[in-house]
C-alpha cells in the first residue's frame, strides 16, 4: 500500500511552487491587466485561466513553446492534444502556405476534402464523412444525425465525460459524487447556468464500464416511451485523467445499442488520431455507428470530421438533416489536414510516439514505486498521465473518490517550474508530438522525481 503523502507538505510546497512560477511570469501579468479591460477574464476561453493569472504564450517549434516572458518548455500539452504534429510542423507550413497562395477560403468543395474523407475511411473504417470546425460542433452534428435517424429526442451520455460546449452534452460532467444520484438513476446536472432545463431533461447521464447499469436505464426509458436516440461516449476516457473501458465492456455496448436500436457514437476528439492511427476505433476493435473527430486533425487549424455509416448518414445525404457550416471544409483547414494524414502521421511515426509514451509511463512506475507514491501511469498512442490515486478507476465515482486535485495542482507547478508545460486540472492528461524525443522524455521524469522525492524526504 502506498504511502500516506502529508496534505500540510502538499500545501507548503504548492505556495513556494506558485511564488517561484509567478516571479518568472511578470510580462504575462501585465498583459493580463491590459486584457482584462475588454477580454472576459482576460482570456479568449474558460479553460485557459489560471490563478493568479495566465500564461501567455509567445511562439512554438516542435515540441517547444515559449512565453511572453521567454520562458521556454516543452509543450506536453499540446493545445490540448491539438498538436499531436508539433508547433510550425514544415509538412503542414508548406501545405497550408502553398493553399493560402491560391486562395484562403470560398465556401465550396475543394479536392482535399475528398482525399481526407478517404483518408480517414481507411483509418477508422465508415465510410461516409462531414467536416465542420471544431470536437462541439461534431459531437452537436452527430447527436442531431442520430436523432434524426431514429426519430427519437432523448440522447444517453457518460457521467463525467466532457462532449464539447453546446447545451445538449453540458450536462453532468463535474458534480459532488455524493449528490449525483446511484448508479442506475444518474441525475441530470447542467455544468453552468444558461442550459434550459428542457434540455437538461434530454439528456441521461449513465456510468462508464457498468454494462448493467446501462441496460437498466434503456429499458427504463424505453417503457416509459422514451427511447434514447443515441449514446455518446469516449471508448477510453480522457476527462477523468484516462479511464480505459474494462475487459467485454465496448463490446457490450455495441451489443446493447444495435439491439435497441440506439445510434452507437464514439466521441474521438481526444483520442482520434491520438491513442493510434485509427483512434480508439482501431485501438480496441469495436466499430461504432458514428465517430467525431477535431483537435488533432489539421496540425492546429480549426477542423472537425463526422464519420459513420451509410445508414445512418443516408438522412444528410437525402436532406433531412442539414448539416452545414460557412467554415466546414475549409481548404487551409483541409490542406493541412490531408498533409497531416499523408505525411506526418505515418506508420514511423506512430512507432515513435509508442516509444516515447512507453519511456514516460515506464520512468513514472519506477518513481512511483521507488518513492512509494500513490498512483499509477496510464496512456495509449501519444496519450498519458499518472493517476494521483490509491485505487485504481474505473468511472466517475471513483475518480472523485480517488483523485487528488492538490497533488495533480503540485505536479503541474513543479514541472513548469523545470520546463516542462502540462495540461492543467486533474482531469488531463500529456499528449505528446512527433517533435517530442527522449530528453523531453527525461526533463519530465526529473521533475516528476523531483517531487516525489520532496514530499517524501
Amino acid at each position: 500500500m502506498a504511502a500516506t503523502i502529508d496534505e500540510t507538505k502538499i500545501k507548503e510546497l504548492t505556495a513556494k511552487e506558485g511564488d517561484k512560477l509567478n516571479a518568472k511570469l511578470g510580462k504575462s501579468r501585465e498583459m493580463y491587466e491590459r486584457a482584462c479591460k475588454h477580454l472576459c477574464n482576460g482570456v479568449a476561453s474558460s479553460y485557459q485561466l489560471r490563478d493568479p493569472w495566465p500564461i501567455y504564450v509567445d511562439r512554438g517549434q516542435g515540441s517547444r513553446m515559449w512565453d511572453v516572458d521567454g520562458n521556454e518548455y516543452y509543450d506536453f500539452n499540446n493545445g490540448f492534444g491539438a498538436m499531436l504534429q508539433g508547433h510550425a510542423n514544415p509538412y503542414i507550413a508548406e501545405a497550408v502556405n502553398d493553399r493560402f497562395a491560391k486562395g484562403s477560403h470560398f465556401a465550396m468543395p475543394d479536392w482535399d476534402d475528398v482525399v481526407v474523407a478517404e483518408e480517414l475511411t481507411e483509418r477508422f473504417g465508415l465510410p461516409k464523412w462531414r467536416f465542420n470546425n471544431s470536437g462541439s460542433e461534431s459531437t452537436m452534428d452527430a447527436i442531431r444525425i442520430a436523432r434524426a435517424y431514429t426519430h427519437r429526442d432523448h440522447i444517453m451520455k457518460i457521467f463525467g465525460s466532457y462532449h464539447g460546449h453546446h447545451d445538449a452534452v453540458m450536462i453532468s460532467i463535474s458534480e459532488d459524487y455524493n449528490n449525483i444520484g446511484d448508479r442506475y438513476h444518474l441525475k441530470s446536472l447542467p455544468y453552468g447556468a444558461g442550459i434550459p432545463k428542457a434540455t437538461v431533461e434530454l439528456t441521461v447521464p449513465v456510468p462508464f464500464n457498468d454494462l448493467d447499469a446501462l441496460e437498466h436505464r434503456i429499458k427504463e426509458m424505453e417503457e416509459e416511451g422514451n427511447p434514447p436516440a443515441c449514446l455518446i461516449m469516449e471508448a477510453c476516457l480522457m476527462n477523468m485523467s484516462i479511464v480505459p473501458p474494462e475487459p467485454g465492456y465496448l463490446e457490450g455496448v455495441r451489443e446493447l445499442t444495435k439491439r435497441h436500436g440506439i445510434v452507437l457514437i464514439f466521441d474521438e476528439v481526444k483520442t482520434g488520431l491520438t491513442v493510434g492511427p485509427g483512434g480508439a476505433t482501431k485501438l480496441f476493435g469495436v466499430t461504432p455507428d458514428m465517430v467525431t473527430i477535431a483537435k488533432s486533425l489539421a496540425g492546429g487549424l480549426p477542423s472537425g470530421a463526422i464519420g459513420g455509416t451509410d445508414e445512418v448518414m443516408h438522412v444528410v445525404e437525402d436532406g433531412e438533416v442539414y448539416q452545414v457550416g460557412t467554415f466546414s471544409g475549409n481548404p487551409l483547414s483541409m490542406a493541412a489536414a490531408r498533409a497531416s494524414l499523408e505525411k506526418v502521421l505515418t506508420p514511423e511515426a506512430y512507432e515513435h510516439l509508442d516509444h516515447m509514451n512507453q519511456r514516460l509511463m515506464d520512468g513514472c512506475r519506477e518513481i512511483i514505486r521507488k518513492y512509494d507514491f500513490p498512483g499509477y501511469a496510464q496512456g495509449f498512442g501519444a496519450k498519458g498521465c499518472v493517476t494521483f490515486s490509491p485505487h485504481k478507476i474505473t468511472d466517475y465515482v471513483s475518480f472523485r473518490k480517488g483523485q487528488n486535485a492538490a497533488l495533480n495542482q503540485l505536479a503541474w507547478l513543479y514541472e513548469a517550474n523545470r520546463g516542462v508545460y502540462m495540461a492543467p486540472g486533474r482531469e488531463e492528461e500529456w499528449t505528446l508530438s512527433v517533435a517530442h524525443d527522449d530528453k523531453a522524455c527525461d526533463t519530465y521524469l526529473a521533475a516528476f522525481e523531483e517531487m516525489a522525492h520532496d514530499l517524501t524526504a
